[in-house]
């Protein structure tokens, strides 16, 4: 990003330097991805949501903020050992006469994925919805957590 201003640039928007910069990267992604598959799902994925992702003795937990997403727009998978969560903000309904200074809020479609540790019992994951937050518990194989405890590697 240059500090020195050129000529032509305009002062009424200071954002648009980013704003080209971001283009120019799009751009690159898209002629850099020879695969049709991949540039189609750059393009459906809108926004990623915050996500934080914890552990206990007993359980990894990821917890997803969906502020403004309705349950039934939520799906959570499991498949291959990834666990995936993919939905979608729908854009709120305005009044014409509703004039906006500033939108911060993403809309549009989402999908995180995590690949699920080995000692997950991914047969079990329990999956909540509650003020807004996506709440998915992943229980640790009691047998596998003991195994990676106690298991003695024998050296040749």
């Amino acid at each position: 990003m240059s500090l020195i201003r050129r000529k032509n640039e305009s002062l009424s928007n200071p954002f648009q330097e980013l704003r080209e910069m971001s283009e120019r990267i799009d751009r690159l992604l898209r002629s850099t991805w020879d695969d049709e598959k991949s540039e189609q799902a750059l393009k459906a994925l809108d926004w990623s949501p915050a996500t934080n992702v914890s552990e206990t003795d007993r359980a990894y937990l990821v917890k997803v903020d969906l502020p403004e997403v309705k349950k039934e727009d939520v799906k959570v998978t499991r498949a291959d050992g990834v666990l995936s969560i993919e939905g979608e903000r729908k854009h709120e309904k305005r009044e014409q006469t509703e004039k906006m200074h500033r939108v911060e809020s993403s809309y549009g479609h989402f999908l995180r994925s995590f690949t699920l540790p080995q000692d997950a019992d991914d047969a079990h994951i329990e999956a909540t919805f509650k003020d807004g937050a996506l709440s998915v518990v992943i229980p640790k194989s009691p047998t596998t957590a003991a195994k990676a405890k106690t298991q003695e590697i024998k050296v040749n």
